[in-house]
């Protein structure tokens, strides 16, 4: 498939069938995260594979309930190193490079989980701290983001998109 009919098949998908991911998958998966692009080429990302089962419920909780969390067979949790962007960005690339830099992540994730014929959803609603000490993060790491993913079990509908015209403002 082209770039475009890529980017247009990218849904949130809630729903996974019960099976594993191949290591080749998840090596895929993880290497399109590291290709992302990065301020001054820092990447200041850390990214956390979690299959375990017991882990993956616990994560249903950091999630705020969102039960279909614990059904991908993984998920991967992406960190932000905010350190790692301040050493040459300072305050700014503490506060906001470091996180740009891994949505970058977190969207090429999502992008070959589609190529690879695989379901996805990006999550921002949990809670951080409680994150942290399920996964023994290490304080320098802020998780920012959790891509539970796995063989779709639906094909979520095209949501509407805003036009072009109401989105973009030309200078």
């Amino acid at each position: 498939m082209n770039f475009e009919e890529l980017v247009r098949q990218r849904r949130s998908v809630r729903r996974f069938e019960d099976r594993s991911l191949p290591p080749e998958m998840v090596d895929t998966l993880l290497e399109a995260a590291q290709w992302a692009p990065s301020g001054g080429n820092l990447q200041p990302w850390h990214f956390y594979v979690v299959e375990e089962a017991s882990v993956r419920e616990q994560m249903v909780d950091v999630a705020k309930g969102q039960t279909f969390v614990a059904e991908a067979p993984m998920i991967i949790v992406v960190c932000a190193d905010p350190d790692r962007s301040a050493e040459r960005y300072h305050e700014r690339g503490r506060t906001l490079f470091c996180l740009q830099d891994t949505a970058a992540a977190v969207q090429n994730v999502l992008l070959a989980a589609v190529h690879l014929g695989l379901g996805a959803c990006w999550i921002g609603l949990f809670d951080e701290e409680e994150c942290s000490q399920v996964l023994s993060l290490p304080p320098h790491l802020r998780p920012v983001a959790m891509i539970p993913v796995g063989f779709p079990a639906q094909q979520p509908r095209v949501r509407p998109r805003r036009p072009i015209e109401e989105i973009v403002t030309r200078v």
